[in-house]
């Protein structure tokens, strides 16, 4: 049989995959990528002796790993959106596991480097796994499906901690790697034969100046971060590293910008939605991690200090089990909560609770079943609010731009938990007390983690509280096209995948032809007035949106210079992409009427020049009856000036916040008045 019969076959096989084959399989596939992280936390101690290094040098097997995947994750996410989500998940299970082999077989430090390195990469198959399953599930699925997924991460890592020192008590310390790296290989031959390929694409060209300047300030900021309390957070290197961070942020926001197709849509994720999540991630991040960092080591502190339990590294590790099944028992509870009441309650919910796990926490320090509650509770809002966030996004960011949109939202949650690390580190390190000539950390030190963590949780809480109402349009809400003619029964019972969403894309163009609009928006809805997507034209005035199916659907057009425009438009099924041109009639004025003691004046000059004193952006002449118009600017400051035809002249500022403006000039009398109309 020929290799491409049996990619055919493959598929074939991948199309007809129940929706909980390939849920179970995304869920195992983050669950994996978390262990790799954890994997070897336990074994730090003894990596010094293992490898002859010193502790300092240890630290970079996790160092590289995160910077690998702060590196990794938005460029691989937004390769998923333009080449194939299920095509760049493959890549990045099959670096996790070259990166896992090198690392076991290679038996130098510099080789589990490289092979950490490796792994980190496959940071990006969480917010990947996360836009598959929006793509390919039924609607009714996806909030499950989601809430696991999201989970995931905090499920590995609970389970890693336990996992790495049994494994490495039983099979030596090679064994972390090979085995994590075949449950990789065991998830990429899964991924292939039963996940299908998205068919939303986003074309164009890949952003390589913002990736290169994104990798740059993602590097210099982790790095500080995680390296601050070894080299001093005051050292030449550090400052360095925060300076270079700032400057290459401050040279990437203007060109992502700019950029018709970048490698972070910054207007989408200045959308409320999307900065109050992304806001919230951090946070989120922070106090999570707390609660995997601290929970182990205050059971393995001994018990000399007259609050620690003496707990071996093994046993410590299977107290953090229970946190792992909390999570997965929340997941159908978040969805529940999600597909009743929105993702805003969900959110807030889960914010909540772990700010109430912290509060115990700080009191619950004396038995080991009250630390093990508190970090229970901890960890179902964890699973709550981090399996609300990818439904946020989705909801609000263009269907085929998922993947890049959840790839930030992770990027910024790593950030909060590298802050974690860092914090952590220091305030046990500052708060320690003396016994027997050694130094352990004070109890205070513990509760002021415990108090920080729950502040960051209350924050977000409070963050929460500035998302939009939740709208029937969110992506895990029921299948909205469920009830149309031609929904096969089975699609309706969620036995099969849906079918391919039908994609359709355009141009903007100007009346008559005179070219393409870019900057513009295009929105489609039901013919319910149900949302269905949305998309930002790139520089080539070109939109492209995902529709569940054939159809009539509402197709309005906008930009901040012309007239809105809508269209009712027959949606056929076809296997490539409609193209279906949008155009515009008639452009956004500035208007308004030159008036001297209440009569109209004809052949008034009129000037709009930008306040930065620029060439006069625009001109025109009163016509009878003393108006005008004038094209509409961007928004900004402007100075009008009119001048009559005696060549007396009127000057006066003017903000145009908002198009569709009316400006009327008085050049004698009273001063004048503006009115703005809406």
């Amino acid at each position: 049989m020929s290799q491409q019969n049996r990619s055919i076959q493959a598929h074939s096989r991948a199309d007809r995959s129940p929706p909980w084959l390939v849920t179970a399989i995304m869920g195992l596939g983050g669950i994996t990528v978390s262990l790799e992280k954890t994997a070897v936390v336990p074994l730090l101690p003894e990596y010094p002796r293992i490898f002859q290094v010193s502790s300092d040098d240890v630290s970079w097997l996790v160092t590289v790993t995160l910077l690998s995947a702060a590196v990794a994750t938005p460029i691989v996410s937004r390769l998923a959106d333009m080449f194939g989500k299920k095509r760049m998940l493959m890549i990045s299970l099959a670096l996790m596991v070259a990166g896992g082999f090198i690392a076991a077989l290679g038996g130098s430090f510099a080789a589990a480097v490289i092979g950490r390195a490796l792994q980190g990469s496959a940071g990006a198959v969480i917010p990947v796994g996360i836009s598959i399953l929006r793509d390919t599930l039924p609607q009714r699925r996806i909030a499950g499906a989601v809430s696991l997924m999201s989970a995931s991460f905090g499920i590995g890592s609970a389970l890693g901690l336990p996992m790495a020192g049994l494994i490495y008590q039983k099979l030596g310390w090679e064994a972390t790697f090979w085995i994590v790296a075949l449950f990789a290989l065991a998830i990429l031959a899964a991924v292939y034969f039963f996940v299908p390929e998205s068919t939303l694409r986003t074309e164009g060209r890949f952003d390589y100046a913002g990736a290169l300047l994104l990798s740059g300030a993602m590097t210099a900021l982790l790095l500080a971060i995680s390296k601050g309390g070894v080299w001093g957070w005051t050292s030449d290197v550090i400052l360095g590293l925060f300076a270079a961070f700032t400057v290459l942020i401050a040279l990437w926001f203007p060109l992502e910008l700019r950029s018709g197709q970048p490698l972070v849509d910054l207007r989408t994720s200045a959308r409320r939605p999307i900065l109050v999540v992304n806001a919230a991630a951090v946070l989120v991040g922070f106090s999570m991690y707390a609660n995997m960092l601290v929970t182990t080591q205050q059971l393995q502190l001994s018990r000399v200090t007259g609050f620690g339990f003496g707990l071996s590294v093994l046993a410590a590790g299977l107290t953090m089990i229970p946190s792992g099944v909390a999570m997965v028992a929340a997941a159908p509870l978040s969805a529940r909560i999600t597909n009743t009441f929105g993702a805003k309650t969900t959110m807030i919910t889960g914010c909540a609770v772990m700010a109430a796990g912290y509060l115990g926490r700080t009191f619950l320090v004396s038995t080991v079943a009250g630390i093990l509650t508190g970090a229970v509770v901890i960890s179902v809002g964890t699973a709550m609010a981090m399996a609300a966030m990818p439904t946020i996004i989705m909801s609000n960011a263009p269907r085929r731009d998922t993947a890049a949109a959840n790839g930030l939202n992770t990027l910024l949650r790593s950030v909060g938990t590298s802050t974690c690390s860092a914090a952590v580190a220091t305030i046990l390190a500052s708060i320690t007390l003396g016994i027997g000539g050694r130094v352990f950390p004070g109890l205070d030190a513990f509760r002021l983690i415990f108090i920080l963590a729950g502040l960051a949780a209350a924050a977000a809480t409070a963050l929460c509280f500035l998302l939009p109402r939740a709208s029937r349009h969110e992506a895990t809400h029921p299948d909205l096209h469920s009830g149309r003619p031609g929904a096969s029964g089975e699609d309706m019972a969620g036995d099969r995948l849906p079918k391919p969403a039908v994609r359709v894309t355009g141009v903007l163009r100007a009346p008559g032809d005179r070219g393409s609009i870019d900057r513009g928006t295009v929105s489609v809805a039901d013919v319910d007035g149900t949302p269905v997507d949305w998309d930002r034209t790139d520089e080539h005035g070109k939109y492209t949106v995902a529709l569940p199916g054939p159809g009539r659907f509402v197709f309005v057009a906008a930009h901040r210079r012309w007239l809105p425009v809508s269209e009712v438009v027959q949606v056929r099924e076809a296997p490539a992409p409609q193209e279906i041109d949008i155009h515009f009639a008639n452009r956004l004025m500035l208007t308004g009427r030159v008036r001297r003691h209440g009569h109209p004046v004809t052949g008034a000059l009129i000037l709009l020049v930008p306040e930065s004193g620029e060439s006069p952006a625009f001109s025109a002449v009163s016509a009878r009856g003393g108006s005008y118009e004038l094209p509409l600017p961007a928004p900004g400051r402007y100075v009008l000036s009119v001048t009559d035809p005696s060549g007396k002249t009127h000057t006066r500022l003017v903000v145009l916040p908002s198009p569709d403006t009316v400006v009327d000039v008085e050049l004698c009398g009273e001063p004048p008045s503006t009115a703005l109309k809406v």
